[in-house]
């Protein structure tokens, strides 16, 4: 017969499945630890390609792609012109946000003196494109110096002028990213009198 006084006392075996489960824990927090820093370094790597590409801002290029006359007059004996210009201008955008620009003009200039104007509203030229404009334009020779060089040069078949113009733009980004951004022509327009047709010779020089 059992003795009354013997005491019972109950037993756990729960002790290796406790080790097991702080074992498996202990993994789970190193995995995650793991794919936490893997995150950071992809997210780092992002915002680093991200600053070194959309961030890189880039000045487009503004220039005079060609020009034609619809009219052209000029004597080389009482030397003189007067003519009405369509030229093709082209801006393009090498960032990878779009470019705004307020209105503006384009002055062309026979040895350093104006001969004639154009305006072009305000635009903006999507990321990495390139957008395209026609302006018309008339020049004359009217009140420039120089009559004798003037007569020269249109005796020779080639009138040459200078186009100049500068945009003050801004590259911008959901208007929350913006950076100022100005951008200047100055190119040498070549005139063929016979053919009545200008084109840009080379070496041509854009700021």
């Amino acid at each position: 017969m059992a003795d009354k006084n013997q005491r019972w006392f109950p037993v756990s075996f729960n002790n290796g499945r406790t080790q097991i489960d702080d074992e498996q824990r202990k993994r789970r927090r190193k995995k995650c630890l793991i794919y936490l820093f893997l995150l950071g370094t992809i997210k780092a790597g992002i915002t680093l390609l991200f600053l070194l590409t959309v961030l890189r801002f880039r000045t487009p290029k503004f220039r005079i792609r060609s020009a034609t006359f619809e009219t052209f007059g000029y004597s080389a004996a009482s030397p003189s012109f007067n003519t009405r210009m369509r030229a093709e201008i082209t801006l393009k955008n090498s960032n990878f946000i779009k470019y705004k620009f307020p209105s503006s003009d384009i002055s062309f200039y026979y040895n350093g003196e104006p001969v004639g104007s154009a305006f072009f509203p305000d635009s903006r030229v999507r990321a990495r494109s390139t957008e395209e404009w026609e302006v018309e334009v008339e020049l004359s020779a009217v009140g420039l110096a120089g009559p004798e060089q003037l007569g020269n040069d249109l005796r020779s078949g080639v009138l040459v002028l200078n186009g100049r113009s500068r945009l003050s733009g801004r590259v911008e980004l959901l208007k929350l990213l913006k950076k100022k951004k100005s951008t200047e022509m100055d190119c040498i327009l070549a005139i063929d009198l016979n053919r009545r047709m200008g084109w840009l010779p080379t070496p041509t020089r854009f700021v």
